[in-house]
């Protein structure tokens, strides 16, 4: 079943930060990319300590866009091109660092006093290269604006691309496929066959494949052309990615994405020399560049 169904299987690299662990699948040694796909994490579960809250102060990205989706709790994004928007369970923020953009993740200060929830989705979407050095953009996309599609005990909310007739607001850059699918006891969903690269990743509960059980934290890289059923038998919450292959490798180092090796090698000078923009209204820490990053590309 599992040759049938699958090119391959990629387990996590899970890293603790103190109070909540993020499981990272992309990028891995087996793949890099799945469609535009290039950076896949989950954050938590976790209910933080009462009075703590995560703070991830400003860092540097280019030639890529950030999406931030959330099960749980909220985040306060602020950037260099000034903007400040908290995002909330079922909505997406899209942030397109382009040529070159600076941003910080912190719990709101409201959520702090009783210990905030962290359940939620961050990835990264390499940029065709038409589009690597554009102006740096930021796109909100509130949860009621996306659709979502509810049938056979099944509740599925496209965040980018289009699925099962239906499509999201959110900007795409290339052909991309993303959703959150949440199963009820029983429920199904189909997953088509339409975009070149597919994936699927079971967040929380339980759920199968054509009747292959899938392992939490795992990402399943699907054949292309085939499609499947997903189904669980108690609950569960699966996201779906992918979307249009691309032509040429990406690099991938620390927070920096590229079709261009030596583009980022000139972010890495550009942070050490303090030449990237600062965040308005969070301009008194960062982070600094890594002797040794966790996120890099593999040969």
């Amino acid at each position: 079943m599992d040759d049938e169904l699958l090119l391959q299987t990629i387990t996590p690299t899970t890293h603790d930060l103190g109070g909540f662990k993020v499981h990272r699948t992309l990028p891995s040694r087996p793949r890099t990319m799945v469609g535009p796909f290039i950076f896949f994490d989950q954050m938590g579960p976790a209910q933080l300590d009462a009075g703590t809250g995560i703070d991830v102060r400003p860092h540097p990205h280019i030639n890529l866009a950030t999406v931030t989706y959330l099960f749980a709790g909220a985040i306060d994004h602020r950037d260099s091109l000034g903007t400040f928007a908290t995002i909330a369970p079922g909505a997406v923020n899209l942030m397109t660092a382009g040529s070159g953009i600076v941003h910080s993740e912190r719990s709101p200060a409201d959520e702090r006093a009783a210990g905030p929830q962290l359940s939620g989705i961050q990835t990264w979407l390499a940029l065709p290269e038409r589009h690597e050095e554009m102006d740096p953009a930021f796109e909100h996309v509130a949860a009621a604006d996306l659709p979502v599609i509810a049938s056979r005990g099944a509740t599925a909310r496209i965040i980018m691309g289009s699925l099962w007739g239906r499509t999201a607001p959110t900007t795409t850059y290339a052909g991309t496929i993303y959703a959150d699918i949440a199963l009820d006891t029983d429920g199904a969903v189909p997953i088509d066959a339409d975009a070149d690269e597919r994936a699927v990743y079971l967040a929380m509960g339980d759920a199968a494949l054509d009747g292959m059980a899938l392992e939490p934290q795992t990402l399943y890289v699907l054949k292309p052309g085939i499609a499947a059923t997903l189904s669980s038998r108690s609950g569960g919450r699966v996201m779906l990615c992918g979307g249009e292959a691309f032509a040429t490798p990406r690099h991938v180092w620390w927070n920096f994405v590229s079709s261009d090796r030596d583009r980022i090698e000139q972010a890495k000078a550009d942070w050490q020399a303090g030449r990237f923009p600062i965040v308005p209204g969070d301009d008194k820490e960062s982070i600094p560049i890594p002797q040794v990053p966790k996120t890099v590309s593999y040969p």
